[in-house]
């Protein structure tokens, strides 16, 4: 970990969580944004089941699922470039339109069983390539919003956790939502939530004055893609994709039970919401950059270590150790590439990394799944370690040159 150093003076008090909602504007702009993210929260789950009921198979549901987040990552850094070129206002409404749309289309052909899978597939597809890009746009309001780089440093990082607890409130709201309904009224959900949310958040004062941003005169802008930061994202995304694959091979094993499967990784949440909100409070010496690589290392150490747990508990502890780096990680990376791009690119800079986890947890499922199939746990859990050790180091690499 870094070396700790005060940036004020003593008499100055250090910038706290309140503050940063205390910006002006910030409060209003950052749950406008929030809402519209839950819509991230409940939609997947929401797509599983409503495909799954309506197509009568796992294998079809297995392939909408694939088109509908691969089309949603591969097009995210477009989606952002257009917001960076023609500025939130005027971008990210249709997007959300067209988004909401579709899901509405996908919950009328999943209302009844039925439907040709190949249908919901184009659909799904359709939805993942509109779906607007807020967490970057947020990101990018932020550095705008907030001038100081220790006050910055905090609202990153309360963005990080909040974002991460929507992603285990939605499907909860779902769960609650099928007590009433059938799982398209979630799609439906999903749709409303993204069109109202994205409505507020671009009528705030913090985004209505944001013009868009201008061409670069010599080709690409500056930090448009931020080589260091994609590549922590994505042995991040490499690293923890398969921990679900391996904590249920790890129950499956020892007769644990599969209930005990929440609440272990539950304890990875626990640890990156922790440490993410510990991260923000502290002033570090050392630069983004050198953190980024020392967290990602810690995070791998500690994977790595958790293939030595003995029992759930044992496991459990690992994986909450292991969690204190993530959300850290993540949002020195976010940091980074909002620091080394250009007004202009800032959108874009924070869709590569947001794509780059992302694409990295596909991959890495796949390459889990494959590994258990001839590896013990014990080593699948190494091998996912050493993944974010690697990555460590080509972030090094890339800060050195």
């Amino acid at each position: 970990m870094s070396a700790l150093t005060p940036s004020r003076p003593s008499s100055i008090p250090r910038p706290s969580y309140a503050a940063v909602l205390r910006v002006p504007h910030a409060r209003r702009t950052f749950l406008a944004a929030l809402a519209a993210r839950l819509a991230y929260g409940t939609v997947t789950l929401s797509v599983l089941l409503s495909v799954t009921r309506a197509a009568g198979s796992y294998a079809w549901s297995g392939v909408v699922m694939a088109v509908f987040g691969g089309s949603a990552v591969v097009l995210m850094p477009v989606r952002a470039a257009l917001v960076d070129r023609y500025g939130p206002r005027r971008a990210l409404p249709p997007m959300a339109a067209a988004y909401s749309a579709v899901l509405c289309l996908l919950a009328a052909l999943t209302w009844h069983p039925g439907a040709p899978p190949a249908l919901l597939a184009a659909a799904a597809a359709l939805a993942g390539c509109v779906a607007p890009p807020l967490g970057p746009a947020m990101r990018a309001a932020w550095g705008r919003l907030v001038d100081d780089p220790a006050l910055r440093r905090r609202a990153y990082s309360l963005d990080g956790v909040a974002e991460e607890l929507l992603f285990v409130s939605g499907p909860a709201l779902v769960g609650l939502l099928l007590r009433f309904g059938p799982p398209p009224a979630g799609l439906l959900l999903s749709a409303l939530l993204m069109a109202a949310g994205t409505c507020a958040f671009v009528t705030s004062p913090a985004v209505r004055g944001v013009t868009p941003g201008k061409r670069a005169s010599g080709g690409a802008a500056r930090g448009a893609f931020p080589a260091a930061p994609v590549a922590a994202a994505a042995g991040l995304g490499l690293a923890l994709s398969g921990a679900d694959l391996l904590v249920t091979a790890f129950v499956g094993q020892r007769s644990y039970g599969a209930q005990a499967v929440p609440w272990i990784l539950g304890a990875l949440s626990v640890g990156s919401a922790a440490g993410g909100l510990l991260h923000g409070a502290v002033e570090w010496r050392r630069p983004a950059a050198g953190r980024l690589a020392r967290l990602t290392a810690a995070l791998g150490a500690a994977l790595a270590l958790a293939g030595a747990a003995t029992g759930v508990w044992t496991l459990v502890l690992a994986l909450t150790v292991a969690g204190v780096f993530v959300a850290p990680a993540l949002t020195t990376a976010y940091l980074l590439a909002d620091e080394s791009a250009a007004e202009s690119a800032r959108n874009r800079a924070g869709a590569w990394v947001n794509a780059a986890v992302n694409a990295g947890s596909s991959v890495g499922a796949v390459g889990a799944g494959l590994a258990l199939g001839h590896l013990p746990v014990g080593l699948c859990f190494a091998l996912a370690g050493a993944v974010a050790l690697v990555c460590a180091v080509l972030v090094r690499a890339v800060d050195r040159s």
